[in-house]
């Protein structure tokens, strides 16, 4: 089995279509998560019974579900009710690029809810008591002080979660829509060479997984610039040392500088 490299180049504007298909989902899906994950989150840690248990529920079904069993749901049965099938809704559903959206941002939501409610119960109490201290409103103290330092808290974990979404979106496939791998798929079943168009992918795949970590990366370095400002500085300290040259001449006038000076001699009295 080798690289057909004229076969991986004739094919790459289809991959390419499916890579770009692959990024619209994955942007999309998040955008819906932070939204939809914003909002539960809030519900979850309501000081409400009822609604931190409806905040609780939602995690528990859509974090529990897997990701096909929710697109199958929403893509072949929400159509079935009469209430989308006989509304206006029907035209969002009849797109399989909305419910795909749709089921998977259910899915990535239920995981930023979780993230973001570790960040905020971990954020500590000492500038929460100061900002209120000084006067500010809580609404003020929540948006200024407590989010920014819990989204500093979670970031690392829902870039691991976006970076494992992004190489679950397979599963779009499922819906009638082509991403990447469908793409690779669809070559592989005109041409009977299965392993140029998936390496291809698999590449494909690999930069997009590196160019997502490496932005996270530059957003965690802007979030966290303060505390680079912190650190000592651990280079060496530089040791200036006299030219050989000037070596015998200074020691001798160093050695005569720091002798004590000579005591007078007392007089001889008669």
């Amino acid at each position: 089995m080798t690289f057909d490299l004229a076969l991986a180049w004739n094919s790459l504007p289809a991959l390419l279509n499916g890579a770009w298909m692959t990024i619209l989902i994955t942007a999309s899906v998040m955008a819906v998560g932070a939204v939809l994950g914003f909002g539960m989150c809030l519900v979850r840690m309501s000081r409400s019974r009822a609604l931190a248990a409806i905040g609780a529920a939602y995690v528990a079904v859509f974090r529990g579900a897997p990701s096909i069993v929710l697109l199958y749901l929403v893509y072949a049965g929400l159509p079935q009710l009469s209430i989308v099938r006989d509304t206006p809704l029907w035209i969002l559903f009849a797109s399989p690029l909305f419910c795909a959206i749709l089921g998977l941002g259910l899915n990535h939501s239920a995981y930023v809810v979780e993230i973001l409610r570790g960040g905020l119960s971990a954020v500590p109490a000492g500038p929460v008591e100061a900002a209120l201290a000084l006067g500010l409103p809580p609404r003020i103290v929540f948006i200024k002080v407590r989010l920014p330092i819990a989204v500093r808290y979670g970031l690392k974990a829902y870039q691991n979660e976006v970076l494992i979404f992004l190489k679950s979106t397979v599963a779009v496939g499922a819906v009638t829509i082509a991403d990447l791998t469908g793409a690779a798929n669809e070559i592989f079943s005109m041409t009977y060479d299965p392993f140029t168009p998936l390496v291809t992918a698999g590449a494909m795949y690999w930069l997009l997984t590196n160019g997502l970590r490496l932005g996270f990366e530059a957003v965690d370095r802007r979030l966290n610039r303060h505390l680079a400002a912190d650190l000592p500085d651990r280079r060496p300290a530089t040791v200036r040392r006299p030219r050989p040259g000037l070596l015998p001449i200074t020691q001798p006038l160093l050695r005569r500088l720091r002798r004590p000076p000579a005591k007078p001699a007392a007089r001889e009295t008669h």
